[in-house]
């Protein structure tokens, strides 16, 4: 009875010594697209992305000051992912080069062209190359150019 409480005992608290001592506990990676954002504003995020049936765009994530938020949950299926934030207390925006659609309310829209024609409007996304990696983080910082945006990747290995 003994030697059973002392095995209970060990299965509770060995991971809590292990963390403790700065071992990692193995647990199954997280493969996802995450956007952070380091600002004091709250952030709204869209993103684009290719499909077997073409382009997609959808929004709107909206993310709290110094907080992130999964966009994408499980392994990444494209390599390239396209970016539109704007900034909604002060007005700014995180943007790129290449057009796609939006709309003011939460939306997914299927294609890229014709976007006022369709009701919509046109904003310019950042691409960002995952390098086909499984998951992906962009953090959303002030001052900061499209090309200054802090991206980190990591294989779910």
């Amino acid at each position: 009875m003994l030697q059973k409480g002392l095995s209970m005992v060990w299965r509770i608290c060995l991971p809590v010594l292990l963390a403790a001592a700065g071992i990692a506990v193995s647990s199954p990676a997280r493969a996802d697209l995450r956007v952070c954002n380091s600002t004091q504003s709250l952030v709204g995020v869209s993103i684009g992305y290719r499909t077997a049936a073409g382009w997609v765009s959808e929004g709107w994530w909206h993310i709290q000051p110094s907080n992130c938020k999964t966009i994408i949950q499980g392994p990444l299926q494209s390599r390239y992912y396209y970016l539109y934030a704007e900034d909604a207390t002060r007005g700014g925006r995180w943007s790129g080069p290449v057009q796609m659609c939006v709309s003011d309310k939460e939306f997914k829209i299927s294609g890229v062209n014709d976007c006022f024609a369709r009701g919509f409007q046109r904003a310019g996304f950042q691409e960002y190359d995952t390098g086909e990696q499984e998951n992906w983080m962009v953090q959303l910082t002030d001052g900061q150019s499209p090309a200054d945006t802090s991206v980190t990747g990591a294989s779910s290995q």
